[in-house]
């Protein structure tokens, strides 16, 4: 009875060192202070995104009107590819809602994506929720209205999902030049129909968006 007695002291004292042990262990987790999210240079996103996406909330202590385009988080992912849009600054793309919230894209071609069909992508804002849609400048990396802006379609630029995308530019003059470098021609944004953007979409994303 003593050796038994003894065994099960020593299990019970085991057990109740583990469960201190976690508990520690957990707490320094817990209060560990916050690291800034950073994809690694070369990482490539082979998981689609989940069915629908949460838009960034708008920060008023930014310094940033309601509706103006922003940085791209870090940590933010295309609603449409799941790729980190804030890795690609001469591509990135963006909507802002009129509750001020926002998505961030990694290229034009999938903000083009999602304005088809915003619904599929977000199940919280529609079309007509839509305040202003941003790209950036090709070259600056400057944002643009992408109403204004002017876009290269059929150049032999290669976006983020290494395939066919849409350079814009902040003038015809400087989208010109990129034609005369790497051919293609220059389009605004309203020529960029369902037919175009089918074929943009079938290059780089396969089946995954469809």
């Amino acid at each position: 009875m003593n050796g038994s007695g003894t065994m099960r002291r020593l299990l019970l004292s085991g057990a109740a060192l583990c469960i201190a042990t976690a508990t520690a262990l957990s707490w320094q987790y817990a209060m560990r202070p916050g690291a800034d999210f950073s994809p690694a240079a070369d990482d490539i996103c082979i998981v689609p995104p989940s069915r629908t996406s949460t838009a960034f909330p708008w920060n008023p202590a930014s310094g940033l009107g309601k509706h103006d385009a922003r940085p791209a988080p870090a940590d933010a992912r295309c609603p449409v590819c799941g790729m980190y849009p804030a890795r690609f600054p001469t591509w990135v793309a963006q909507i802002i809602f009129e509750d001020g919230s926002a998505h961030f894209f990694d290229s034009p071609v999938d903000l083009l994506i999602f304005l088809q069909d915003p619904g599929r992508f977000d199940a919280e804002h529609s079309a007509s929720d839509i305040a202003k849609r941003y790209v950036v400048d090709h070259r600056s990396g400057d944002w643009l209205d992408a109403d204004q802006a002017s876009f290269v379609l059929g150049s032999t630029a290669r976006g983020p999902m290494r395939g066919p995308d849409l350079p814009a530019f902040a003038s015809t003059t400087e989208a010109a030049a990129f034609v005369a470098a790497s051919g293609g021609r220059i389009v605004p944004l309203g020529d960029i129909d369902a037919e175009v953007l089918a074929r943009l979409r079938d290059a780089s994303h396969a089946s995954h968006t469809r």
